[in-house]
């Protein structure tokens, strides 16, 4: 039913938008946000499942994914042989750079975490990675260290020739992790602007979204194979939005598609 080569998306009406290019769809199945499409393109077996909003679901679509592959679940023990998923997340984006635009493309090197799911698993990370983190904290003010974590060099090879390569924060909300100001105000002023002109060594950060950190960790967790491509489709900075974001997604799809 779901294949070991699978599309993520965040919004449930993303999937049907993924397989209408399929060849054949072989099996569809809807619990609350969780969408699921199986079929074929070009002979290769695929699946697109949608997410929702957030690491939080995210860590349950992986976690159940993993369990599918990787746990008999009739003794619910762990298979004496693991198996390795490809994992591809099709999202859109914020740019934090005036040089990333609306309408590009954008592969996620490193993803930053400014939520707390990592608080609950051991994570390796690198001293670079700590480090980089570390930096960040203390430049913008954070009350908490975020944490990094990186996709798979594999994939990275197969989709960086087609869009550009960042480093992609992943907030754990919409509105104030945003720096979007509401009706009660933003505990972090300029947040945004922050943000944009942070370097570590020769890194900066790209863009922003709500899912790849906990993609990235959880994938490198578990041991699967992760990467996630975002459809730039505004410059928070500038104040630019994409004048076709249906065109530039389904795009990007096409992408997604063609490389897996």
């Amino acid at each position: 039913m779901v294949t070991d080569k699978i599309i993520l998306v965040g919004d449930p009406g993303r999937v049907g938008r993924v397989s209408r290019h399929f060849d054949s769809i072989e099996y569809k199945i809807t619990n609350r946000e969780f969408v699921t499409h199986t079929g074929y393109y070009h002979k290769k077996r695929i699946s697109v499942i949608s997410t929702g909003i957030g690491t939080d679901t995210v860590e349950l679509v992986l976690t159940e994914l993993d369990a599918l592959f990787n746990i008999d679940l009739k003794t619910r023990k762990a298979r004496t042989k693991s198996k390795k998923l490809t994992l591809i997340r099709v999202g859109t984006s914020g740019s934090l750079q005036d040089d990333v635009a609306p309408g590009s493309f954008l592969v996620s090197q490193l993803a930053i975490g400014m939520d707390n799911l990592m608080s609950f698993y051991h994570h390796p990370t690198t001293l670079g990675q700590r480090q980089f983190c570390d930096s960040l904290r203390i430049y913008t003010g954070l009350p908490f260290t975020p944490y990094a974590a990186a996709g798979s060099s594999r994939l990275l090879k197969n989709y960086k020739p087609y869009m550009m390569e960042g480093v992609t924060v992943t907030a754990p909300g919409f509105y104030g992790p945003q720096g979007r100001l509401t009706r009660k105000g933003n505990r972090f002023p300029g947040f945004l602007n922050r943000l944009s002109s942070f370097r570590f060594n020769d890194q900066r950060l790209t863009n922003f979204e709500m899912e790849t950190s906990g993609l990235y960790a959880l994938a490198r967790i578990m041991g699967h194979d992760a990467i996630s491509l975002n459809a730039i489709l505004a410059s928070r900075m500038g104040e630019k939005f994409a004048t076709n974001p249906t065109k530039i997604i389904d795009e990007l799809i096409q992408v997604a598609l063609d490389r897996i």
